[in-house]
């Protein structure tokens, strides 16, 4: 599969390398609040993204259904999936199944926030102590995994194509880096902007270490979502620039330690 005589790989590396020197240079020019600890955290988020990166590489390896891709692809072939069973045209199936594959994200959000052992992996991209395009990078490898393996479960039910799943994945990418951003907008493009899409405004709400806000905003994509089933939460009690970010019971600079991200889903404090 290629994009505009790139292959897909190389497609995807522009997409992001491209957005994140772009947001780089928006965040520099346009900071949204002062960071606290600022590039000292990238060492460990920059090695996540790695070894995440690295996990998906070696699903694949193992077999090619065990990425969304692999798994579109097979469907096809198989003629597998909802959508298929539809008289869509091929347009109308990938609005449908991007819409359908953000509402996935969304609820899986939800559900590793509501689980207590999902949470336990999910709070390694909550103990960041700063915001920026560089929290969007800090998932954990595990978490990652378990990510790719729902979605591909996703794709084999819904059948959408492999082409949706490119699109999609890219978009994710794309908008989960803008959201985290430490980027000011006007605040009237803000407003006119979070009605469709989630901004860094809204998004790190979610990243506040109050409990009631950091269990809002679970949308990556689109903002609709949040909205329609009652996660909303418009602005931070505590306002935008004296907000404390990550969790209360993480507040030491352990959090920007690779080998401590690691081993945190597994250690012993609750």
């Amino acid at each position: 599969m290629s994009f505009f005589g790139f292959a897909e790989p190389q497609f995807r590396l522009m997409i992001f390398v491209g957005g994140l020197l772009l947001l780089l240079i928006a965040e520099a020019l346009w900071p949204r609040k002062t960071l606290h600890r600022g590039y000292r955290r990238w060492p460990a988020n920059i090695g996540i993204l790695v070894l995440g990166s690295l996990t998906v590489r070696l699903m694949g390896a193992l077999a090619a259904p065990l990425l969304a891709v692999g798994a579109a692809v097979l469907a096809e072939q198989q003629g597998a999936g909802l959508l298929r069973w539809l008289p869509l045209p091929a347009w109308l199936a990938m609005v449908v199944g991007l819409l359908l594959l953000d509402l996935l994200i969304y609820a899986q959000h939800r559900v590793f926030h509501r689980i207590p052992l999902f949470w336990r992996i999910h709070r390694v991209h909550h103990a960041d102590l700063d915001i920026d395009v560089s929290t969007a990078l800090r998932f954990h490898p595990v978490e990652i995994a378990l990510s790719m393996l729902i979605k591909v479960a996703a794709v084999w039910v819904l059948g959408v194509s492999a082409l949706t799943v490119v699109v999609f994945e890219v978009l994710l990418n794309a908008c989960a880096m803008f959201n985290h951003a430490n980027l000011r907008l006007p605040l009237s493009v803000d407003r006119l902007l979070r009605w469709l899409v989630v901004t860094p405004d809204m998004h790190r709400v979610h990243h506040s270490t109050h409990e009631h806000e950091h269990h809002r905003n679970f949308g990556f994509n689109l903002a609709i979502w949040d909205r329609l089933l009652g996660s909303y939460c418009a602005q931070p009690q505590d306002g935008h620039a004296a907000m404390r970010i990550g969790l209360q019971e993480y507040p030491g600079r352990e959090t920007e330690r690779l080998l401590w991200c690691l081993k945190m889903p597994f250690s012993s404090r609750d």
